[in-house]
């Protein structure tokens, strides 16, 4: 699969050829620094320029519903599968080009075929290596709510991850449990904050002993400062608390430049895109044949959880509901 990107790009650039679409728009979901390089070197092997709005994978979702077929939007690049699902939900998503589509694996795309994953992360516990013994880890993410852990783990209830894995929970182990699991964590003392990074930071600095995270953030933490202790934790055997959870890309129904979005998700499925999600972002790369960081540990080794992302867009309000109702609120 390694030259297949490559080829698709070819083989879509003569249906868009330099300069025959000048530009398309993109919401991104993703922030500048982890989108925007890519989105830069597209413009100048193609041509094609790219005008992007960013913000938050939801509020732009929900933004794209309120405008509809006005819509400026051509691609919709999300930080998690969830607001894809969403809008697939909603009818905003048309199709990708098949050949686009085979690039990626069936388990990161859409089955109607109206998105691709990009990219992957694992959900971890991160752990102060001075503060907790690696044998008094819990062996499941419901261990959490065990008195032994109270005060000690830090969550991040308005994170988009955080909450696509809420929704994951509530379909394998259903509303009941997740909201106990939910109310545990409120009721054992858990810390809020903001996002990942902050709860990295406060775990490095010995200011809680555990938190809930992508596995990206301590590794890019860990990049820079090699001595901090702090270390990330996987659940094994499929349990859901290391859920593996896609990036995504779908084009917008209401596109007249579908030509050149196709051109751009077949792109970042390319080799050169996928080597940097795996090199600098530190994520698993989805598809052309690009090897994770040697600094990732392998994935089937692992055994992580996975899910049928397409469940996740219709559940996202009601996971904020269970949320809401446990008391863990954001800071």
């Amino acid at each position: 699969m390694r030259w297949a990107a490559t080829i698709v790009v070819l083989a879509l650039a003569a249906g868009a050829c330099r300069g025959s679409e000048e530009s398309i728009t993109v919401y991104s979901g993703r922030t500048e620094n982890l989108i925007g390089p890519l989105l830069d070197a597209f413009t100048e092997e193609t041509g094609i320029s790219v005008a992007v709005k960013y913000g938050s994978s939801a509020d732009l979702a929900l933004l794209m519903t309120e405008e509809g077929d006005r819509s400026p939007a051509d691609v919709f690049i999300s930080q998690s599968p969830g607001a894809v699902g969403f809008l697939v939900e909603n009818g905003l998503l048309r199709p990708l080009d098949p050949v686009v589509l085979g690039l990626v694996e069936p388990e990161f795309r859409n089955a109607g075929g109206r998105w691709v994953g990009l990219s992957g992360r694992v959900r971890v516990l991160v752990y102060n290596t001075e503060l907790v013994e690696p044998g008094s880890l819990p062996s499941s993410i419901f261990d959490l709510t065990d008195p032994r852990f109270e005060g000690d783990v830090g969550v991040a209830p308005a994170n988009g991850s955080f909450q696509d894995f809420v929704t994951a929970m509530r379909e394998i182990h259903g509303d009941e449990a997740t909201l106990g699991w939910l109310e545990g964590l409120e009721a054992n003392g858990a810390e809020t904050y903001a996002n990942n990074t902050a709860i990295v930071q406060a775990v490095g600095r010995g200011e809680i002993p555990l938190g809930l995270v992508n596995h990206y953030y301590n590794f890019r933490v860990l990049a820079e400062d090699p001595g901090l202790p702090s270390a990330n934790h996987f659940f094994l055997g499929g349990d859901v608390g290391s859920l593996l959870i896609a990036t995504a890309a779908g084009v917008l129904e209401s596109s007249t430049r579908t030509a050149g979005a196709n051109q751009l998700v077949a792109y970042l499925l390319g080799e050169s895109a996928q080597t940097f999600f795996s090199e600098e972002t530190l994520e698993y790369p989805l598809a052309a044949g690009v090897s994770p960081s040697p600094l990732l540990p392998d994935l089937e080794l692992l055994s992580v959880a996975t899910y049928d992302f397409d469940r996740l867009g219709g559940g996202l309000q009601r996971t904020k509901e269970l949320i809401d109702a446990s008391g863990l609120e954001a800071p």
